[in-house]
């Protein structure tokens, strides 16, 4: 059986220019970022604009926010090329999707079902940034690029690039794997393991 695979992903989406325009307005992909990693070695790697279908015009906002033009937009894949690629990606070997937060899934799911097309991932999706709060017991969600200078590290790149911050999430991945490994080893000792029990009957046979 082929040796199961981590699938990093970040995307970027389309924004609105107000909470009323564009009318009915929903977010779309419109960057994907990913790195594929098995047996924790980076496998493949990859990173292109998306068209949107929906609101193909990108908002002054949204290009503003993501510091990207209309041009880089519209030489991008098509959405239905992007869907056929993480499909692919999917089919190679059992997959894990990590995001950090559950927008990606989300809105990748609800453009999937916009186009009328099937969701391409079968296997188990972990939310990151959950697993972050759970493990260090927030209240609040914390955000990407701060979570990875909490533990000391510098992220990948710049922000909002969805290649580097796919890569940012790997390497807090890393990390809360590592100190989870760390924390199993350093477990309290259980009754048995601090007793001896034959020494103890031994001296209660006396």
């Amino acid at each position: 059986m082929d040796d199961p695979q981590y699938l990093f992903l970040d995307f970027e989406f389309t924004m609105p220019e107000t909470k009323t325009n564009p009318s009915g307005f929903c977010p779309e992909i419109i960057e994907v970022g990913l790195v594929a990693v098995v047996e924790e070695q980076i496998v493949s790697q990859f990173s292109s604009y998306v068209k949107p279908l929906r609101f193909p015009q990108l908002t002054d906002r949204c290009k503003s926010f993501l510091n990207i033009t209309q041009a880089q937009i519209d030489g991008g894949m098509s959405f239905f090329d992007l869907v056929s690629l993480l499909r692919r990606y999917d089919r190679e070997r059992p997959t894990t999707v990590v995001t950090w937060g559950g927008m990606d899934m989300k809105v990748l799911r609800e453009n999937c079902q916009s186009a009328q097309v099937a969701f391409p991932f079968t296997g188990e999706h972990r939310d990151l940034a959950l697993e972050y709060k759970r493990f260090f017991g927030n209240k609040n969600q914390t955000a990407l690029r701060k979570a990875v200078q909490e533990y000391g590290n510098e992220a990948v790149g710049k922000a909002h690039c969805a290649l580097d911050d796919a890569f940012t999430a790997y390497t807090i991945f890393r990390l809360i794997e590592n100190d989870k490994k760390y924390l199993a080893k350093t477990k309290p000792p259980t009754l048995g393991e601090r007793i001896d029990f034959t020494q103890l009957r031994k001296k209660f046979a006396l």
